[in-house]
């Protein structure tokens, strides 16, 4: 446990949900573990008892992506943590593959509706059904001028075009809205919709009052830094800036809500987790910043300034989204000015200085 995570509470101990099982975390809360096959190995997911249309049964928060073994976890959790009851919906934070790639699986699985955002519906469905699968040549220019523009790096993101099709291979044809405000009756209690940006395009937490719970999803994490990222399709986007104001929402719930996250283990201490994560940003904007006093600098420049351990292809796609989110930051607070280089690469600099 690092220092920060010390801060923190965890009421639960180190108990950990088992694989195709679940855990009782709350009253009528029952939190699933699901394994990925990436350097972040899991994801929580959460039953909700409920009750739609006078018929007793559960919803399902978050599905995991598109894969063999989380349908055989699925299936273990439906034969054996049930209570024979069946599942009534399935609601989704957001549009990521680890949170809605089986979606279709359950929804037609249980012949039940998917509850998300009307923006990470539609951004899903275009990962699905578009040509690209948010890769291809529009990435890798997007990545080249950012400064990202090796021969191999170039190749490797043109060729990741099924990327997002192969862990979400589609998306239920029809949708219930999730908004902002919106309350929801799951079983008998109400449970507000919280929006956030900056991670994902509309990202829907849930807060129940009555529990005093908060299903974060990945707005809201005990051991990581969320990913905030500016990507291809919105390519001015002030990402970071959105994702913090985001987080301050939940300044206004109870200090001792208990915060079910998408990544890690439950906990209480979510003012503390809103503060260190300001702090963090704050760090790495007044890193990037000094960089940038030396020299203009693309994105690609910033890497090794925010990241110090080595990064594969991968992990480097998410860093330079990371890197150009706190340049942007940076660009449109005005501290910094962007130019172009003879190159086509973004480059930012101290706003007013003489070049």
């Amino acid at each position: 446990m690092n220092e920060l995570e010390m801060q923190l509470h965890y009421p639960l101990g180190e108990a950990l949900a088992p694989m195709g099982g679940t855990l009782d975390v709350a009253p009528g809360v029952k939190w699933i573990r699901m394994t990925l096959p990436f350097a972040l190995n899991h994801i929580n997911l959460w039953l909700l008892r409920d009750c739609v249309d006078g018929v007793e049964g559960w919803s399902i928060v978050d599905c995991c992506i598109h894969r063999d073994e989380a349908k055989a976890q699925w299936e273990s959790i439906f034969a054996n943590e049930l209570e024979g009851l069946p599942i009534l919906r399935v609601i989704v934070t957001h549009m990521h593959p680890d949170h809605i790639g089986l979606a279709h699986w359950l929804c037609e699985r249980w012949n039940i509706r998917l509850w998300i955002s009307a923006t990470d519906y539609q951004v899903a469905r275009l990962g699905c059904l578009g040509p690209t699968g948010f890769g291809g040549d529009r990435a890798a220019e997007y990545f080249a001028a950012h400064g990202l523009n090796s021969p191999d790096a170039m190749e490797q993101i043109k060729g990741r075009t099924g990327y997002f099709p192969s862990l979400v291979p589609s998306v239920p044809p029809q949708y219930r809205r999730l908004m902002d405000g919106m309350v929801l009756d799951i079983g008998g209690r109400s449970w507000r919709c919280i929006s956030g940006y900056g991670h994902a395009p509309e990202h829907i937490a849930l807060y129940c009052e009555s529990l005093n719970v908060l299903i974060g999803g990945d707005m809201m994490l005990p051991r990581i830094s969320t990913n905030v990222s500016v990507y291809e399709q919105e390519p001015e986007a002030n990402a970071l800036v959105q994702f913090l104001d985001s987080i301050d929402k939940f300044r206004a719930l109870p200090v001792d809500a208990l915060v079910l996250p998408s990544h890690g283990k439950p906990f209480t201490g979510m003012h503390i987790r809103i503060q260190q994560l300001h702090d963090h940003h704050r760090d790495r904007l007044a890193e990037v910043m000094d960089a940038c006093a030396e020299r203009p600098c693309c994105a690609f420049d910033i890497l090794p300034v925010m990241f110090k351990r080595p990064l594969d292809m991968h992990q480097t796609t998410f860093a330079m989204g990371e890197a150009v989110a706190h340049l942007h930051a940076l660009w449109f607070a005005g501290k910094l000015s962007r130019t172009v280089d003879a190159h086509g690469v973004y480059r930012f600099g101290l706003a007013g200085a003489q070049r």
